[in-house]
């Protein structure tokens, strides 16, 4: 059975200020929320972080991206791109090398689940300017009440050979995020520096 992960949000279970802060993000970083769901993280970015940056909140889920586009006229905001993408076909909408750090929060699992981690990575890395990063926050693969099914889950040394192996170097891992569980905490974060 396909992984259905199309409109979910994290926002209840994760901290998306302690999220940015450790993005280390410049007032005029051009940001990408790949996977940007109900869109709080990419607003959030743009209210606190990003002043005087672009950030484009992408995400295949039309009904998010039109409530989120709805958002961006409503509030005048010329800086933050809500576009509707499927990261494993491309978005041709976001030219080569313009992005200065990438994120994504528990979406990375769903490419595992459906096969695509190969065209997932390679448009990343399309994305991403050079010394650019990407910044993965994911379930841990421990057992605990919610989250995705164990066999899509990555341990963060699945991921840290993954991007190795393109062209990517760890730079930071936090394994102590999201909520308390009888292991410790639900998520990590594990940021890659494009070489």
């Amino acid at each position: 059975m396909e992984h259905v992960h199309h409109g979910k949000s994290s926002e209840k279970f994760l901290n998306t200020d302690e999220i940015l802060n450790e993005l280390n993000l410049k007032d005029d970083d051009t940001f990408m929320d790949a996977g940007c769901g109900d869109g709080h993280i990419a607003i959030r970015a743009i209210e606190k972080y990003l002043p005087d940056g672009s950030v484009y909140a992408v995400d295949v889920y039309d009904v998010a991206i039109g409530e989120l586009k709805d958002y961006v006229k409503e509030n005048n905001l010329e800086n933050l791109i809500a576009v509707e993408a499927d990261i494993a076909k491309g978005i041709p909408e976001i030219d080569e090398g313009s992005i200065d750090v990438i994120l994504l929060v528990n979406v990375i699992h769903g490419f595992k689940g459906s096969g695509e981690m190969n065209d997932v990575i390679s448009e990343l890395k399309r994305l991403t300017k050079d010394n650019g990063r990407i910044a993965i926050v994911e379930f841990k693969p421990i057992e605990m009440s919610f989250g995705p099914p164990m066999d899509i889950r990555f341990a963060w040394n699945e991921l840290r050979e993954l991007f190795q192996d393109n062209g990517f170097k760890m730079s930071h891992l936090n394994v102590e995020l999201g909520e308390d569980v009888a292991e410790g905490k639900s998520h990590y974060l594990i940021i890659f520096e494009k070489e």
